[in-house]
């Protein structure tokens, strides 16, 4: 249906390449350039804290799907939204084996709605448990996708 692409550009930056010394930072860039996202591994792992590593970004991948997902059914259904804010958390933990994952990610949507519009509580599980099945990223990933909307 469609095909979407990112841009990856490291260059080492140390004398030498040992685990130890071997710089982390890179650039992400997307648009054809246009969008640079600075980039490293996590502060964990000897990288940058000021750049994004890519367990944050897969966590801001599943938050915005599924706000994106949860935004399309809202103007389907002509439920007007205001706002949308999210606290996303992913959990990076050992499997069998000892590999490294992410386990889960917590989505922690609040939305506030338009004056006039009223949504309960049950409607609103029920929309977020729509926009989860329908998102594009949580259906390609085996990572437990928790959604926990605040009031």
């Amino acid at each position: 249906m469609s095909e979407h692409r990112a841009q990856l550009r490291w260059k080492r930056t140390s004398h030498d390449f040992t685990y130890e010394s071997y710089n982390r930072a890179h650039e992400i860039l997307f648009k054809d350039g246009d969008i640079v996202l600075p980039s490293s591994s996590a502060p964990e792992f000897r990288g940058d804290p000021e750049r994004v590593d890519p367990e944050e970004a897969f966590v801001a991948s599943l938050s915005g799907c599924h706000m994106l997902t949860f935004l399309a059914i809202c103007a389907r259904e002509r439920l007007t939204l205001d706002a949308y804010d999210d606290d996303a958390s992913g959990r990076l933990e050992k499997a069998d084996g000892g590999r490294l994952w992410m386990a889960r990610v917590t989505l922690r949507p609040l939305v506030r709605f338009a004056l006039g519009i009223a949504v309960d509580a049950e409607l609103l599980a029920a929309i977020h448990h729509h926009a989860h099945a329908d998102c594009f990223i949580a259906n390609s990933v085996k990572t437990e996708v928790l959604v926990l909307p605040r009031a």
